[in-house]
């Protein structure tokens, strides 16, 4: 079982010169209903890819938008297993940009690495970004994907020396989350200038597309961000608008805000 819809996603934004959009959402917030609901529309919005959160109990890089919808979807119950469900309807619903899962190793450690590799090629999984599990103990992890043809994503940051790029260089597939700043994640004003000399020095090393994350809120940063690199990430800055969206208005308020990050709102 394999699948090649990442590497298709980034070839075409390619030939068309474009900066893909990658939403985030966390799973089952603020319902399961409600992320069944709004990944097909975020993708006729105009996002390219969407990586979908595993709720965890510990999530040391995200900053408070993400931490309080993780608390929130655990206390209703969603873990591992209600992730791969939705990803297996949301295909079965039609969905058909890339599905990344994003999260901590500890859930899928806990959940069997082969049988959570073998339920995710199953459920239409493209890959996986592992927060907190570094390069050097990934070996197994991404063996067990790379079989059923699924890409594990390594994250770089400001702070990664030449040897941590050159490594995760090395072993990455599908892309390279590069992370905007040396911190948590959070919808901010400004993007660091730092993420640019990152940019140039993960560039230096992989043909690999690259996408940034952590701070992305604007289209100005879509834009800029696009001059070096192949899709901008936004999470809380989405999460934001959900959450401050009235019940009835979820799905249309996340889906002009997604459209203006991509470049495709309309007057």
């Amino acid at each position: 079982m394999s699948s090649r819809r990442i590497e298709e996603t980034f070839s075409r934004l390619r030939r068309q010169r474009r900066t893909g959009l990658i939403p985030f959402l966390t799973v089952g917030f603020p319902t399961v209903d409600a992320t069944l609901e709004l990944v097909p529309a975020l993708e006729g919005a105009g996002a390219a890819a969407i990586e979908l959160g595993v709720p965890f109990s510990d999530p040391l890089a995200d900053g408070a938008t993400i931490q309080a919808a993780s608390f929130h979807a655990l206390k209703h119950g969603v873990m591992l297993g209600t992730c791969l469900e939705v990803c297996r309807v949301l295909r079965q619903r039609g969905v058909a940009m890339p599905i990344v899962l994003m999260g901590y190793y500890n859930p899928v450690l806990s959940y069997g690495i082969e049988g959570f590799a073998q339920e995710a090629a199953r459920c239409g999984v493209d890959g996986l970004i592992a927060v907190d599990l570094p390069p050097e103990e990934s070996a197994e992890l991404r063996a067990a994907l790379a079989t059923r043809g699924l890409d594990l994503v390594h994250l770089l940051a400001p702070t990664s020396t030449e040897e941590r790029i050159a490594l995760v260089s090395a072993t990455a597939t599908g892309f390279i989350y590069c992370v905007s700043l040396a911190g948590v994640t959070g919808a901010r004003d400004e993007l660091p200038s730092g993420v640019f000399d990152l940019l140039r020095r993960v560039r230096a090393h992989t043909q690999l597309p690259l996408a940034v994350g952590f701070g992305i809120s604007r289209r100005e940063h879509v834009r800029a961000v696009g001059e070096q690199a192949q899709a901008a990430v936004v999470g809380s800055a989405l999460l934001n608008v959900i959450d401050c969206a009235p019940p009835g208005e979820i799905v249309q308020r996340a889906c002009r805000f997604v459209a203006e990050l991509a470049g495709n709102s309309r007057p």
